[in-house]
């Protein structure tokens, strides 16, 4: 086919061939003969759109950060939170703060949930097979969904009770020296981590075009987004922590440590919150955004003999991987060899044009106009 694209302006010639003559009307007869347009070979590229989005359609890059990248990041924070949480935990006891066993805590349901996104990471890029024609993608969010629970049962409901626990029962402040000082080391750490994640969610963001925090709020790469919210987090529990120990220094009272436990407890529980809503969305089916189904259809109704799109279904099925199906109307004088080599078109301009997009599938549906013909022939 042609390498021209109907995107205004005057419409592509059937063939490509300056003189051949424009069909008038959806249903009018293509020529026969040596003028017939030859129907597009499997491997046909096009060109997309002058309105086609940089996205390939997930929320990534169409050149694709690779999941090696998110791997890193992963294995960044989750060495960063194993000596962060034995280094607090050695803190809490000798200071007998509560909002470093908090904290200690807060660490150790990190480091479960970096294990747990390895995983899901591993398990999900799985290619399909026999028993999983649709591949493993999905299941990484199931390992994500248990990565925010760890985050709420490990980290905030420990938090929550050591807090409370200290309100009404007091305790013996101890010296909060080593406090102090696994505080800083432990925000160096943290702050690492969280540089690691961040670089890697503006680099993808600038390639996209976009905000970072709106790719951070839309990217299918929940284990990015939970690297990132969890170090976040992780700063800011440090300064609470800091706070507390400050309070209970200056006035000697342990409800300030108590205070700043119960604040790293509820932070916990919303960003256990936040991650596992992500992951269930993820989990019961989101659609490619309302641009990117935009672009589909564009596409789908620039190959030749594709008369409308009757209906679109899409469904993200992991970080890089997106399904199309849809009911498509042909032109009524079309052949069953111009319907074929039309979906095989449509296929490759729609992994083009989005590279993301690994499965197609269109259903060849009578169109509106054929259906009321039909009812009032039957109607006769």
């Amino acid at each position: 086919m042609s390498d021209e694209r109907n995107h205004g302006g005057e419409p592509a010639r059937p063939g490509g061939q300056p003189g051949a003559p424009l069909p008038d009307g959806p249903d009018a007869p293509l020529p026969d003969g040596p003028d017939a347009p030859p129907p597009p070979g499997p491997g046909a590229q096009t060109r997309p759109g002058p309105g086609a989005p940089a996205t390939d359609g997930s929320g990534a890059p169409s050149g694709g950060s690779p999941g090696g990248e998110s791997t890193f990041t992963v294995v960044v924070a989750a060495a960063a939170n194993l000596g962060i949480a034995l280094a607090k935990l050695v803190a809490g006891l000798i200071s007998g703060s509560s909002a470093m066993l908090s904290e200690a805590a807060h660490s150790v349901a990190d480091t479960v949930t970096e294990v747990m996104l390895l995983t899901a990471l591993r398990r999900g890029a799985r290619p399909a097979d026999e028993e999983h024609p649709l591949g493993h993608g999905a299941e990484r969010y199931i390992w994500a969904m248990l990565a925010s629970v760890a985050t709420f049962v490990g980290g905030s409901v420990f938090s929550l009770y050591d807090g409370i626990h200290t309100l009404v029962a007091g305790e013996e402040l101890g010296d909060p020296l080593v406090s102090y000082l696994v505080l800083a080391v432990a925000f160096l750490l943290e702050g690492f981590s969280l540089r690691t994640g961040l670089r890697q969610v503006r680099g993808t963001a600038r390639l996209l075009g976009m905000p970072a925090p709106r790719y951070l709020r839309r990217t299918p790469d929940t284990a990015v987004k939970a690297v990132v919210m969890e170090d976040s987090a992780a700063l800011i529990g440090l300064l609470l922590a800091a706070g507390g120990l400050l309070g209970g220094q200056l006035t000697g009272s342990g409800a300030w440590d108590g205070v700043a436990s119960v604040l790293i407890g509820l932070l916990l529980a919303y960003v256990a919150w936040v991650l596992g809503r992500s992951n269930a969305q993820l989990l019961i089916g989101r659609p490619l955004p309302a641009e990117v189904r935009a672009g589909i259809r564009e596409e789908l109704l620039s190959v030749p003999h594709i008369v409308d799109v009757l209906e679109l279904t899409t469904l993200i099925q992991g970080p890089r991987e997106m399904l199309v199906a849809a009911k498509i109307d042909f032109r009524d004088l079309a052949s069953a060899e111009q319907v074929e080599w039309a979906c095989e078109e449509a296929e490759a301009q729609l992994r083009e044009r989005y590279p993301t997009i690994r499965r197609v599938y269109l259903d060849p549906t009578p169109g509106r106009v054929q259906r009321r013909r039909s009812a009032e022939t039957g109607a006769d």
